[in-house]
């Protein structure tokens, strides 16, 4: 019996080329950085390299549901470590990173800190120089006085 190759992989939000290498496809799943890819494919014993359209349903299932709730992962690989409600270290993928996201900076302008009202300025709120860059709107260019021609 021959195995059915996906072309086409659908995981936790995110459609993914079944050519490409395990490895490499998990990223494309939002909240799944190379590094925890790699402890991934350790943990669950996958082979890094084979295609990602390769792997069976249950293995897909399997890897899907790792990823949502990440019990043999040490702590330093989740992406929300002390939560600020809870306090507990979490592992969000999808569309609860963006909620979370928006969460943290709706609650950061609420209690007026720097860099929430930087936040809602639309200015960078890590130190970043703005002479040059972040430029929006009215700052952009060099506006020079008409000349008024034939006039003394």
């Amino acid at each position: 019996m021959e195995k059915e190759f996906k072309q086409l992989v659908r995981m936790i939000d995110a459609d993914i080329d079944g050519n490409k290498k395990l490895y490499h496809a998990l990223t494309k799943i939002k909240g799944v950085s190379y590094a925890f890819s790699n402890s991934l494919c350790n943990i669950l014993k996958l082979d890094r390299n084979q295609p990602i359209g390769s792997l069976s349903d249950e293995k897909l299932k399997e890897i899907e549901m790792t990823i949502r709730n990440p019990k043999e992962f040490p702590s330093f690989m989740f992406n929300r470590r002390k939560d600020y409600e809870s306090g507990e270290d979490k592992h969000l993928s999808s569309t609860d990173i963006k909620l979370v996201k928006g969460f943290d900076i709706k609650r950061l302008r609420k209690i007026k800190t720097y860099r929430g009202s930087r936040h809602a300025s639309d200015l960078p709120a890590r130190g970043q120089r703005t002479k040059a860059h972040f430029r929006k709107g009215t700052a952009i260019g060099v506006s020079k006085k008409k000349e008024n021609k034939g006039k003394v």
